[in-house]
């Protein structure tokens, strides 16, 4: 696995955040973050292929 390097400050700001939400552990609201997040940015750029799909096909401007 992986290692990543975070900020102390910010590691304890998410220990913290991550207890209050109900997750087991930091890594595992890490996880979601990060899993949530890559989502978010995959989809907008499958909105974006789509976009200039339909602008080659002349259905937008």
């Amino acid at each position: 696995m992986a290692k990543v390097k975070i900020d102390e400050h910010l590691y304890d700001r998410v220990k913290r955040v991550a207890e209050l939400a109900g997750y087991s552990s930091a890594d595992e609201f890490i996880i979601h973050v990060i899993e949530k997040e890559l989502a978010a940015l995959e989809a907008d750029q499958a909105d974006e292929k789509v976009i200039e799909r339909l602008r080659g096909l002349g259905y937008l401007e």
